[in-house]
C-alpha cells in the first residue's frame, strides 16, 4: 500500500500488554513492522499475583505471524528494567504506550489508603518510571512517541473511582507537560481517553456494550499518533466503538472586579451567572502564558468599586485551611475568619522546596486572627497526617464545616534532570496530602449532611508547562479527584470544587518577578474560595482559575469528532484521512461533556453507524432456512424453592401471598411466569453475530415474549433448556429475530415452551421475509375489544423492585447502575420488561384466573413502553372466551408498557370474581 502506516526498524514498548487494549497495540505495532516489547506483570485487575503467561502467550502470536518481540516481566515500578528489555533486545526505544492499570473501585468512605496508593503508583508512578528511563534515550536519538493512557473517570469523575480519576486525569497533565518540553528533541506525547473492553472494564460495563467496544478501534487512533509523521503532540482524545474526537480546555471570559476592599465573597455571588458564562467571548488557552494577568489587574484596578450586597457570612461555623502560614493560606485564613468563621490554621512552616519545619507561621496567623477579634488554633502536622489536622479542628472546635486545601510545595526542574524524590514529594503533599485530609474530614462532612470542600489545582495543571512535570500532573491529579468527591458527596450536600490560582506566594515567588509577585496579592483569590466555602454555594465539581481581581470558570469541550462505522475494521490510515475533521472545534459540532455518561453519549451514538456497503456476510444474504437448523448448546438450570420465592418477590408478591412465598404453605406452587427464567439464560446464549449481518448488541430490543406451558412447573428441580432461531424476518434497517427455547424436565418431557421476539437495528436488508407465518398464539394480535375492561388491577410498584428482580437471573446493570441507565437515557435505572410481564400476569391469574397456576395455558405480550421501579401498573382485562386479552398502562404517565398482550386459559373460563 503506497501510504501505509508502518514502524519498520522502530522499537515499541507496551506496559500491560498481556491482553485488552495492550495486547491489541501489541499486535498491532509488531503486524506494521515495529519490534515490540510486550510487558505484563501478570497481575490481576487488582493489582495481586504475578504471572509470566500472559506476555509470553503475546510474544508467541507475534513470533508465530512473523513479528519479532519479546517479553518482560517487570513491574512498571521498574520502569528501568522495561527499558533495558528493550536495549538489550533491540538496541533502542522509539514509542511508549503507558497501557499498564489496575482497579480498585470503593465508594470514598470506604476507600483505604493501600486502595488510593496502589492506584498512584501502577498508573502514575508506574507511567514517570517508564517515561522516565526512556527519555534519555528518545532525546540522544531526537525521535520519540509516548502515549499516556487517561479515562473518562479521569476526565469527568465517576462515582466509586475517586483514586482511579485522580491517577488518570494525573496524567494527562504529565503529558501535557512533557509535551512542551519534548517538542525540541521530536518526542511528541499524547493522551488517549479509550472506551474498549478489558479486564478492568468487564467488571462495570454489561457484555453487550464490551461487545462493540472492541480494542481493536482504539489502536489505529494509537498507531497515528505514534508514527513519525504526526505533528499532534500534547493532544487529549477520546476514542472507542468506532468515534474518535480531541478535547481542550473552554474558559468563561469571566468577570474582573474591582481589586479593592469591595471585592468580596458577596460580591462574586452576585456576579455568578456572568462567571459562569460561556456563550459570550469564550477562550481556549493551551498554555499558562495565554492569559495577561498584569491585564487583568490594570483593568481590575480602573473597574468601578464592586456593587454592595449583603455579606456572606460563617457564624457558627469550623474552616479547617492547610498551608495558611502565608501566602493564599493566610489570605483564605483571615477572610474566613473575619466572616465569623473559626479557623485551624495548618501549616507545616516548610520551605517552599518541602524542607524543615517551624511552628512560627501557624502560630503568627493565629495571633494575627485573635487580635482583630476572632477565633483560630495552630497546627503544625504535615498534611500527609490529614486525620491529625482534621482532630485539631474536633478538639477546638467540635466540628468542620469547610475545608480548604492549600498546602503545596514546588521542585521544578527539566524531567531530563528531575530524581524520582522531586516527583515523590510534590505528589505526596499536593494530590496524597489532599487525598488524607478531605478523608478524615469525610466522615464528619457526611454525618452532618453538609460540607465545603475547595482543592488547589493551578494553570500549570490545566495547560503544562515546562519543567514542572511532577507539578502539573499532581495538580491537575487534584482535579481529578475532586470531580469523583463532587458527586458522591452532592446528595448529603457535599460540595467541591478546584481553584487554579495566580498570586504572589512563596512558591511563584521563584518564578515570577518581584513586581508581578506584589502586585498578584493573595487578598484578591480569597474571596471566591470564600464563596464556595458558603452555604448559599450550590456550585460543585467545577474548576475556576482566578487572580488580579479576576473569575473565570474552565471546562472540557470535545470535537464533533468522527464516527467510523461500527462494523468494519478501522486502519490508522483512515484516521490519517479523517484527522483534520476529528480536530476541528470550529465547525458547530462541538459539545462539552460534564460527565462519564455525557461522553459516553458519543460512543453509544455511534453504535449504530453501520456502513451498508459492506455486508456481514461474503454473499450479503442470509440463508434464513439453514439458521433454523443451527443447534446451540443445552443449558442447565437447578433451582429450589428460594429461586421461586425470589421470583415471587420480584414480581410484587406480598407476604400474605403465602401460595407464592411461603414454602410450607398448602397449596405452595410457583407464578406460571417463572418459565421465562430459565429460558432466559439460553436465549441470551446465542451467537447472534455468528449468523445475522452487521450484529451489533447495543442495537438489540425485546420486543415480544411467548411463554406456552405445557404442565405445572415444579417447586424445584433440575431443567434443561435448548435455544433454536424459530424466524428471521427482514425489517428493512433492521431484523426481528425470534428465539425459541425449549425446556425439558429431568424425564425429557417439556415443561414449557418460550419464544423471545428481539428487533435488532442495522441487521436488516438481508433480502428475507418481511412477515412472518402465523404460528396461532404466538403471534396473534390480540387488539383489545372496544369496550371498557372487564377487570382493572392496579399495584404500585416498588422502587427496589428492580434491584430484587434482577437477582433471579437478569444483571443488565442499565437496571440497577444510574451511570448505565443514563447512557440509554433514562434518569434512573428502569424496571425489566419481563419483570413488568410477570406482574401483569399474575393480575390476570388473580382476575380470571382463580389464582391457579395450572389456568395459564400460554401467555403473550408486547413490550411497548419502559417502566420506572416505583411507577404504578395498572392491567386492563377483556375476557373473549378463553382467552383474556390484556394491556399494562402506567398510570403516572398514561402510557401503555405492555400492549397486544393475552393469557389463554386452560379448561373451562369464568368471569373475573374482582
Amino acid at each position: 500500500m503506497a501510504n501505509e502506516i508502518r514502524y519498520d526498524g522502530k522499537v515499541a514498548i507496551v506496559t500491560g500488554a498481556g491482553g485488552g487494549l495492550g495486547k491489541a497495540y501489541a499486535l498491532y505495532f509488531a503486524s506494521r513492522g515495529a519490534s515490540v516489547v510486550v510487558n505484563d506483570l501478570g497481575v490481576s485487575r487488582t493489582g495481586d499475583g504475578t504471572s509470566s503467561s500472559a506476555a509470553d502467550v503475546v510474544v508467541d502470536e507475534i513470533r508465530k505471524a512473523g513479528g519479532q518481540a519479546v517479553a518482560n516481566y517487570n513491574s512498571v515500578e521498574d520502569g528501568a528494567k522495561i527499558v533495558e528489555t528493550a536495549m538489550k533486545a533491540f538496541g533502542r526505544v522509539d514509542i511508549v504506550i503507558n497501557n499498564a492499570g489496575i482497579l480498585r473501585d470503593k465508594s470514598f468512605a470506604r476507600m483505604t489508603d493501600a486502595d488510593w496508593d496502589l492506584i498512584q503508583t501502577v498508573h502514575v508512578k508506574g507511567s514517570y518510571a517508564v517515561t522516565k528511563a526512556a527519555w534519555p534515550i528518545m532525546r540522544k536519538q531526537k525521535y520519540g512517541r509516548i502515549i499516556m493512557t487517561a479515562s473518562a473517570a479521569g476526565l469527568y469523575g465517576n462515582f466509586g473511582q475517586a483514586n482511579y480519576s485522580a491517577a488518570k486525569l494525573a496524567l494527562a497533565s504529565f503529558s501535557n507537560s512533557l509535551a512542551k518540553e519534548g517538542a525540541k528533541d521530536n518526542i511528541h506525547t499524547n493522551t488517549i481517553a479509550p472506551m474498549a473492553a478489558s479486564r478492568m472494564t468487564e467488571t462495570v460495563m454489561p457484555p453487550e456494550i464490551l461487545e462493540s467496544l472492541k480494542p481493536e478501534f482504539v489502536t489505529p487512533v494509537v498507531g497515528y499518533l505514534c508514527h513519525e509523521s504526526t505533528e499532534d503532540n500534547g493532544g487529549v482524545f477520546e476514542v472507542g466503538g468506532g468515534f474518535v474526537s480531541k478535547l481542550r480546555w473552554e474558559r468563561s471570559s469571566g468577570v474582573v472586579f474591582k481589586a479593592d476592599d469591595t471585592f468580596t465573597p458577596s460580591a462574586v455571588g452576585a456576579k455568578w451567572d456572568q462567571i459562569t458564562d460561556f456563550e459570550k467571548d469564550a477562550e481556549y488557552p493551551a498554555s499558562v502564558m495565554d492569559t495577561d494577568f498584569m491585564a487583568l489587574l490594570e483593568r481590575a484596578k480602573a473597574a468601578e468599586p464592586n456593587p454592595k450586597a449583603e455579606p456572606l457570612r460563617f457564624d457558627g461555623q469550623v474552616a479547617i485551611v492547610t498551608g495558611a502560614g502565608g501566602g493564599l493560606g493566610k489570605a483564605y485564613a483571615l477572610l474566613l475568619a473575619k466572616l465569623g468563621a473559626s479557623v485551624v490554621v495548618n501549616d507545616l512552616g516548610g520551605s517552599a522546596q518541602g524542607q524543615g519545619s517551624d511552628s512560627r507561621a501557624a502560630d503568627l496567623v493565629v495571633d494575627e486572627i485573635r487580635k482583630a477579634g476572632g477565633k483560630a488554633v495552630a497546627n503544625y502536622d504535615s498534611v500527609e497526617d490529614g486525620e491529625k489536622v482534621v482532630e485539631t479542628a474536633l478538639k477546638a472546635f467540635g466540628r468542620i464545616d469547610i475545608l480548604v486545601n492549600n498546602a503545596g510545595i514546588l521542585r521544578d526542574k527539566s524531567f531530563a534532570r528531575m530524581s524520582d524524590s522531586d516527583w515523590d514529594l510534590v505528589h505526596r503533599v499536593h494530590l496524597r496530602g489532599t487525598y488524607k485530609v478531605v478523608k478524615a474530614a469525610w466522615p464528619h462532612f457526611h454525618k452532618q449532611k453538609y460540607g465545603r470542600i475547595i482543592n488547589t489545582a493551578s494553570a500549570v495543571g490545566l495547560y503544562g508547562n515546562f519543567g514542572q512535570t511532577n507539578y502539573s500532573a499532581a495538580k491537575l491529579g487534584v482535579v481529578g479527584f475532586t470531580k469523583t468527591i463532587a458527586l458522591e458527596g452532592q446528595r448529603r450536600n457535599i460540595l467541591a470544587n478546584v481553584i487554579a490560582p495566580n498570586a504572589g506566594t512563596r512558591m511563584t515567588a521563584t518564578v515570577m518577578p518581584p513586581e508581578m509577585v506584589e502586585a498578584f496579592k493573595p487578598e484578591y483569590v480569597a474571596p471566591l474560595v470564600a464563596y464556595l466555602g458558603h452555604s448559599a454555594t450550590e456550585e460543585t465539581g467545577s474548576i475556576f482559575e482566578v487572580g488580579s481581581g479576576w473569575v473565570a470558570k474552565v471546562r472540557w469541550q470535545r470535537s464533533g469528532g468522527v464516527g467510523f462505522p461500527a462494523n468494519r475494521t478501522l486502519t490508522p490510515e483512515q484516521v490519517a484521512k479523517e484527522w483534520s475533521r476529528i480536530i476541528d472545534f470550529d465547525d458547530g459540532r462541538a459539545t462539552n461533556p460534564n460527565s462519564t455518561q455525557d461522553s459516553f453519549q458519543g460512543f453509544m451514538e455511534n453504535f449504530s453507524n453501520v456502513s451498508e456497503d459492506e455486508p456481514a456476510k461474503e454473499d450479503g444474504a442470509l440463508d434464513v432456512e439453514a439458521t433454523k437448523k443451527l443447534k446451540f448448546d443445552t443449558l442447565d438450570f437447578e433451582y429450589a424453592e428460594r429461586e421461586a420465592i425470589l421470583y415471587a418477590l420480584g414480581v410484587g408478591c406480598k407476604r400474605t401471598d403465602l401460595q407464592y412465598v411461603y414454602e410450607n404453605d398448602t397449596n405452595f406452587s410457583v407464578l406460571p411466569t417463572f418459565g421465562v427464567i430459565p429460558s432466559f439464560t439460553a436465549m441470551m446464549t446465542v451467537p447472534f453475530g455468528d449468523f445475522l449481518p452487521n450484529f451489533n448488541p447495543m442495537m438489540l430490543l425485546h420486543g415480544e415474549q411467548f411463554l406456552s406451558l405445557k404442565k405445572p412447573i415444579p417447586t424445584s428441580g433440575s431443567l434443561k433448556s435448548q435455544a433454536r432461531v424459530v424466524d428471521i424476518l427482514d425489517k428493512g434497517k433492521g431484523a426481528a429475530v425470534t428465539i425459541g427455547v425449549t425446556t425439558t424436565d429431568e424425564s425429557g418431557e417439556v415443561v414449557f415452551e418460550n419464544e423471545f421476539t428481539l428487533f435488532i437495528r442495522g441487521s436488516g436488508g438481508f433480502g428475507g421475509a418481511k412477515k412472518g407465518t402465523d404460528r396461532g398464539a404466538a403471534t396473534a394480535n390480540n387488539t383489545p375489544p372496544n369496550r371498557k375492561p372487564d377487570a382493572i388491577v392496579t399495584e404500585k410498584t416498588n422502587e427496589d423492585q428492580a434491584a430484587l428482580y434482577r437477582l433471579s437471573g437478569d444483571y443488565n446493570p442499565l437496571h440497577i447502575d444510574p451511570s448505565m441507565s443514563a447512557i440509554g437515557g433514562f434518569d434512573v435505572p428502569i424496571l425489566h420488561g419481563l419483570c413488568s410481564f410477570g406482574v401483569s400476569g399474575k393480575h390476570v391469574l388473580k382476575a380470571f384466573g382463580n389464582n391457579d397456576p395450572a389456568s395459564f395455558k400460554n401467555i403473550k405480550a408486547r413490550f411497548a413502553k419502559h417502566v420506572f421501579p416505583g411507577e404504578t401498573l395498572e392491567t386492563q382485562m377483556w375476557k373473549e372466551g378463553s382467552k383474556i386479552i390484556f394491556q399494562t398502562r402506567v398510570v403516572e404517565r398514561d402510557v401503555i408498557a405492555i400492549s397486544n398482550a393475552a393469557v389463554e386459559l386452560a379448561g373451562p373460563t369464568r368471569d373475573s370474581k374482582l
